[in-house]
């Protein structure tokens, strides 16, 4: 399967639900709201399936990428793919593991925009936002968005984060975070 991003460029995924892209509809809606704050930014993909989230960061311009994955089959398309997007100027790292231990290792680094989209069943939410919030990852103008359910979704707030905005699209919906510190 493939999908294309921002300038009709074609990435690869993985056959089969062993991820699940984030809609057009959805990341073509993300990138309006962060309009005008991705060029130059630090971004920070978690759980990042394709990496089309990423790619798309780094053709609008975002300097640095971090993705972080568990699928090992997974991380080598999102290599592929970054690669075939970014330019010389931009950085890019992609971090295989569970999304709960890998974090850690990000530890003193913080990003303009991070994109966390973990399996929406999943137990994922709660410590990945806590350890953002522990770690300082998002730096103090920064925002992170979450996408979840729009069915089945309990709002974690840890302290340091608040909830800036929340949009449904169909059953997906995203919920945006900034400091509160």
């Amino acid at each position: 399967m493939s999908l294309r991003i921002y300038g009709n460029r074609q990435l690869k995924t993985l056959p089969g639900q062993e991820t699940r892209p984030t809609l057009a509809m959805v990341r073509s809606a993300l990138f309006n709201i962060w309009q005008g704050t991705i060029a130059d930014c630090r971004w920070l993909d978690l759980c990042a399936g394709s990496g089309a989230m990423g790619a798309e960061a780094l053709c609008r311009g975002a300097s640095v990428a971090v993705g972080v994955e568990q699928a090992t089959r997974a991380c080598a398309i999102i290599r592929q793919n970054w690669q075939q997007v970014a330019n010389e100027t931009q950085t890019f790292q992609v971090l295989r593991g569970d999304v709960r231990q890998r974090i850690k290792a990000l530890e003193g680094q913080q990003f303009d925009r991070i994109y966390f989209d973990p399996p929406y069943e999943s137990d994922l939410y709660e410590p990945v936002l806590e350890a953002i919030a522990h770690l300082q990852l998002l730096a103090s103008d920064g925002e992170l968005a979450v996408e979840h359910s729009s069915d089945h979704w309990s709002a974690v707030t840890p302290s340091k984060l608040e909830i800036c905005r929340q949009k449904v699209y169909s059953n997906t919906a995203l919920t945006f975070y900034r400091s509160s510190i």
